[in-house]
């Protein structure tokens, strides 16, 4: 009896250890994922600033001496801000990695099918970034996001 108690108490540690190294683990990608949202949401004015300048480089070539109508270009790049607009997903992927940060503080049950629906929630407004992207920076960091997402959604397939 005091060998099977002890082996089922050293069995405890070993599963709280192992869920704290687990848990620090997904702490870290979660904030490697945070600084990849943050780049892409930095880098998406740039974006457009870039494609304003290439549209008005063309239209001078194109042109030549002739005036170049504002307006018009002013137009062009307000469609193309608001095509590859991802303002909205990385609100929500921010949120997504908050709210899975405070799921892991909770004493409930049953939490890592609720941070699997998280995780997938993620993956979704990664997915979405990604066929938004017009620019290849932003789509290698959006891979490289997706991938950490897929790590993290297998590493909760390990939490009760």
């Amino acid at each position: 009896e005091k060998a099977l108690k002890g082996a089922c108490e050293q069995f405890v540690e070993t599963r709280i250890t192992e869920g704290e190294n687990l848990k620090r683990d997904l702490f870290g990608k979660l904030d490697d994922m945070l600084e990849k949202v943050d780049f892409i949401e930095e880098r998406s004015p740039q974006i457009v600033a870039e494609y304003r300048a290439k549209l008005e480089e063309k239209v001078r070539e194109l042109l030549g001496d002739s005036q170049m109508d504002e307006g018009r270009i002013a137009t062009e790049v307000t469609i193309f801000a608001d095509k590859i607009c991802t303002d909205e997903e990385v609100v929500r992927l921010k949120s997504h990695i908050a709210h899975m940060k405070e799921t892991f503080a909770t004493e409930e049950n049953g939490i890592g099918r609720k941070l699997d629906f998280i995780a997938q929630e993620m993956n979704r407004e990664a997915n979405t970034i990604l066929s938004k992207a017009n620019d290849i920076e932003v789509s290698n960091y959006a891979i490289d996001l997706k991938t950490e997402i897929e790590k993290v959604r297998e590493q909760i397939q390990n939490i009760e």
